[in-house]
């Protein structure tokens, strides 16, 4: 098959090309690791469940002891002090009490039925890595703060592809697979065209909606969206959000992170009236009681959902027993429901199996996108110089064609704009180092 010249390339096509070849250089490793994390966490509970099948399971017998002898038990056999509860919907299934120790946090497995600690694992376990792997969260703040450039430049990746696919008389683009030879470059670039077509929706939507884990501008962001009408609720009257701190609830989600309120009572708190609170206000199981470290602090009760609809934080007194404040979907402003649907489906929970399964595809697209991408490059750069990259054409309106898909993103991700800048300067020391040699399509 004879590969075509560049007389019906166009500046502006030649121009985008270039981009979308630098965009994928950029994030496309990363992008693979999200993928593979962000897949494995689809299916956490089915993973966690073939792990720690062992742990967690137990002979569901009549009545379960009082509460306070789970955390107890858990506090004496980890040596530590217990920060939070996860209580299970089914009858043969354990207490998970996450205890605070010198060594760091571990979760315990305890026999509600008898309060025997049968074992535990190192913090949330496999899965809870997995997803500080996802964020980035593991490797340091630094690296986290790669998840809004990762993003941002993942959209870009997205519209550029979708220019470069577009028909424009040429016979390049293509909406389905054709027979070709994997020894050839057109095989790998119509496996990626393809691919990209059907998958660059799906793609974009979890670059969006994983912003809300970003260092900077999630931070920022949702601070002002959470602060506003649009965001958290009103607090109850005479008893103002405050950040929690070291006391930070559990399994709150998105709009109702980070905060707590405080408590007035008199007495010893205890976790036996919590759960008989929780109880008593329909708060479906599983759920997390969160224990705060400052008994002048409410404990929190906030139910595993897996619609955003179904999102509660109920704020409970542990001296009294009273309630103190009740958070539901319904108060959220527009702004966080419209956040915390986006990060239901992107956690693939919210439709269920069909959604799980849209977003298990999306990442799997990921690595076909990465894969046919390498392919390509490493067969276009033999014989050539330096990393391979199109050669940018000069002229005004070929820049124009370049910002105008780039620029708005850049000025909507600060940091995807910096990371513009810097790429731009390599850009141009890469033209200064090589002479421009003739292209052919991708």
């Amino acid at each position: 098959m004879s590969k075509p010249n560049t007389a019906g390339l166009s500046g502006a096509y030649r121009a985008v090309w270039r981009w979308h070849f630098y965009a994928g250089l950029m994030v496309l490793p990363v992008l693979m690791l999200m993928a593979l994390t962000g897949g494995l966490y689809l299916f956490k509970a089915e993973i966690e469940s073939a792990l720690y099948g062992g742990l967690s399971r137990v002979e569901a017998r009549g009545e379960t002891v009082s509460p306070d002898r789970w955390t107890a038990a858990a506090e004496v056999g980890l040596g530590g002090t217990a920060t939070s509860v996860f209580v299970p919907d089914r009858p043969d299934r354990a207490v998970q009490v996450k205890v605070r120790t010198d060594a760091g946090d571990r979760t315990a497995f305890v026999d509600p039925y008898d309060a025997r600690v049968i074992g535990s694992v190192t913090g949330d376990g496999v899965m809870g890595s997995v997803k500080r792997l996802h964020s980035l969260e593991i490797l340091g703040r630094p690296f986290n703060i790669l998840i809004e450039i990762v993003a941002g430049w993942a959209i870009i990746l997205v519209a550029t592809g979708v220019y470069l696919w577009w028909p424009r008389g040429r016979d390049v683009a293509t909406a389905k697979p054709r027979a070709g030879d994997p020894r050839r470059r057109p095989f790998w670039r119509d496996l990626h065209a393809v691919t990209g077509l059907y998958a660059g929706a799906v793609i974009a939507f979890l670059a969006v909606t994983g912003m809300p884990w970003s260092a900077v501008w999630g931070d920022v962001f949702l601070s002002q969206m959470r602060e506003s009408g649009l965001g958290r609720p009103p607090a109850p009257t005479a008893n103002p959000w405050s950040h929690a701190g070291h006391d930070a609830p559990a399994g709150q989600g998105w709009t109702m992170e980070g905060v707590g309120l405080r408590a007035d009572g008199e007495g010893e708190p205890s976790l036996d009236r919590v759960v008989a609170t929780a109880e008593a206000e329909a708060i479906p199981q599983p759920y997390t009681v969160s224990i705060p470290g400052d008994p002048g602090r409410a404990w929190t009760v906030a139910p595993v959902t897996t619609r955003a609809e179904d999102a509660r934080s109920l704020y409970v007194d542990g001296r009294t027993g009273a309630v103190i404040g009740d958070a539901r979907w319904a108060q959220f402003g527009a702004g966080a429901q419209v956040f915390e649907w986006g990060i239901a489906v992107h956690q693939g929970t919210q439709y269920g199996w069909t959604n799980r399964i849209v977003m298990l595809m999306g990442c799997i697209a990921i690595w076909m996108l990465a894969i046919s991408g390498g392919v390509m490059w490493w067969k276009r750069r033999a014989g050539r110089p330096g990393l391979g990259a199109p050669t940018a054409p000069p002229g005004p309106r070929v820049r124009t064609a370049v910002l105008g898909i780039v620029l708005p993103l850049a000025i909507l991700y600060p940091l995807t704009g910096l990371s513009l800048l810097a790429a731009i300067g390599v850009d141009r020391l890469v033209r200064l180092i090589h002479r421009p040699r003739p292209e052919v399509a991708p």
